[in-house]
């Protein structure tokens, strides 16, 4: 399986729906609101990638059956809260290389984890599962899943770029100040290093600006590095073909389907208010040299 990970607004969902186009390759979305949104109702948006709800969808229903989901949604999303926030992402680590035993909850959230990725291979026929949930805590425990053969792909995008995504609402998700969203880039980013620090052989960085830049080139290094063999699904030329997909939640454009074209976006150097520019830097500030960001936004 393929985990993505790094804070929102990424180009994780395009990527994943990029990669749902090759053979025995399925995308899920986030998957992590499976139980909220799928089950429970109580999420932001309960419509999957086909377009049907959630519950009416014949692979998710063909899923929750499998795993017996309506009857533990609400206890996996309370084990989600108390084990997989990204303030557990270290405590994840330390069990995933084997410095210190699972407790009962989280040898609980192992069991589902694997009955569901097994579930949801059989019902799309998928030999890779992509999961963009972008929970770092997560990724890490699932590292310590060897079974499941995991990898992580960490997603970043200058923080001033997703500050202005969030400055404004899109479709079914609200809006969030700059502030907010560079502080938790800076968060979901830090426990993404500290995974791919534990686990060097199985995480790959990508940047948002060279996936945009060169789409083609890039996905293609994501297919080799992830064991998929060519041809990738973009063109020359930045062009694709967007299919049906199953997602859970994610941005609202996992529902496009038809031909899409990848291109830079680059409409925050000229459209994000000078003060929200400075803050969402000022949040960022400990790691945006890291990934190549600079001071000077044009």
């Amino acid at each position: 399986m393929l985990y993505v990970t790094g804070w929102c607004r990424s180009g994780s969902t395009l990527l994943g729906n990029l990669l749902n186009e090759l053979p025995g390759v399925a995308h899920v979305g986030e998957l992590n609101y499976l139980w909220s949104n799928g089950v429970l109702c109580t999420g932001t948006n309960s419509t999957c990638g086909c377009g049907k709800d959630l519950r009416d969808c014949d692979v998710w229903r063909q899923v929750l059956l499998e795993v017996d989901g309506h009857a533990i949604a609400t206890e996996m999303i309370q084990l989600h809260n108390a084990c997989l926030r990204t303030r557990f992402t270290r405590e994840r680590l330390r069990e995933a290389r084997g410095l210190a035993p699972q407790p009962r909850d989280v040898r609980r959230v192992s069991a589902v984890k694997r009955r569901l990725y097994t579930a949801i291979g059989e019902a799309l026929g998928a030999e890779l599962i992509v999961d963009t949930s972008k929970f770092p805590a997560e990724a890490a425990h699932l590292m310590g899943l060897p079974d499941l053969r995991p990898q992580v792909l960490h997603m970043v995008r200058d923080p001033r770029a997703t500050a202005y995504s969030w400055h404004r609402a899109k479709g079914y998700i609200p809006a969030m100040s700059p502030l907010r969203s560079s502080t938790y880039w800076t968060g979901f980013n830090a426990a993404s290093e500290w995974i791919a620090s534990a686990f060097p052989e199985r995480c790959l960085r990508l940047r948002y600006e060279d996936f945009a830049a060169r789409p083609a080139e890039t996905i293609g290094r994501v297919m080799a590095w992830a064991g998929l063999p060519p041809p990738g699904p973009v063109l020359d030329g930045g062009t694709a073909r967007l299919g049906v997909n199953h997602t859970v939640t994610g941005n609202p454009d996992r529902l496009r389907t038809g031909p899409v074209t990848i291109r830079p976006d680059e409409a925050w150097r000229t459209a994000l208010p000078a003060s929200s520019v400075a803050l969402s830097t000022l949040a960022a500030l400990p790691l945006m040299g890291r990934y190549g960001y600079h001071l000077n936004n044009r």
